[in-house]
């Protein structure tokens, strides 16, 4: 199959190794991965700050770029959530309703990486190994919003060597929000603080989940308290083999 990768801002910018993951496990998995290099911001920030206008060239951009694809993936719940959720609102919001069905049907080809594997690729053990004690957080946005429910947590399951703990309170928000945890910083590290408490309660070496925004917030909640524990993002752990 051919999987065109929206790679997503931060990953781009700040967090390579989860798309880096992304592209390794599909090709491993016998599929080719292609960048379209058009890509930019999906407009996601805009959007949830209350931007739509300034996210309308973006939608425009986003949907131009991929709409030649049968299938995207992102390593990303909350950007996938974005344009499939909010892209055509925005467009019918502008009163541009051919936009808003050129990107209602760019969404509904669009996912996350453990949406793609599961429903379209129809794989639950991908052949990774990762010798570790680790526990899964499920972002917001990939639990409320695309409701990938178990995906991630059966595709872990299917990974050798692993020692896989339940997270208590994990369906809690971790408190990051994007600028929600700028705007409300009391709010947003009282609520890091209880994740990261549930975290350490697991003894795990590794928090992960498929969001690099929600591990970023994490990790550093965990960094300062000296922790000890990583933050990895799902793809990097499906990614991995004894050989890698």
């Amino acid at each position: 199959m051919r999987i065109a990768l929206f790679v997503t801002c931060l990953a781009d910018t700040m967090f390579p190794a989860a798309a880096k993951a992304t592209v390794q496990l599909l090709e491993r998995l016998g599929h080719e991965v292609v960048f379209p290099p058009g890509q930019t911001c999906c407009g996601q920030m805009h959007v949830n700050t209350g931007y739509q206008d300034q996210a309308l060239p973006l939608v425009r951009r986003h949907v131009r770029t991929f709409a030649p694809y049968d299938v995207i993936v992102a390593p990303s719940g909350s950007c996938v959530g974005s344009v499939r959720h909010q892209h055509a609102m925005v467009a019918r919001g502008a009163g541009d309703a051919s936009l808003a069905a050129r990107a209602q049907d760019v969404g509904s080809k669009t996912y996350e990486l453990s949406e793609l594997l599961v429903d379209v690729l129809g794989i639950e053990d991908v052949g990774a190994y990762y010798p570790h004690r680790v526990t899964y957080h499920p972002t917001c946005h990939s639990l409320r919003m695309l409701r990938v429910g178990d995906k991630p947590l059966r595709l872990l399951r299917n990974v050798r060597g692993i020692d896989l703990v339940d997270l208590p309170g994990a369906d809690q928000c971790c408190g990051f929000g994007g600028t929600f945890a700028i705007k409300n910083a009391d709010t947003s590290t009282a609520m890091l603080t209880d994740k990261t408490s549930h975290v350490l309660e697991t003894g795990a070496e590794v928090c992960t989940a498929g969001d690099s925004s929600c591990l970023m917030h994490i990790g550093g909640g965990l960094s300062r308290a000296g922790a000890g524990v990583r933050t990895v993002h799902l793809a990097e752990i499906l990614a991995a083999t004894e050989d890698s």
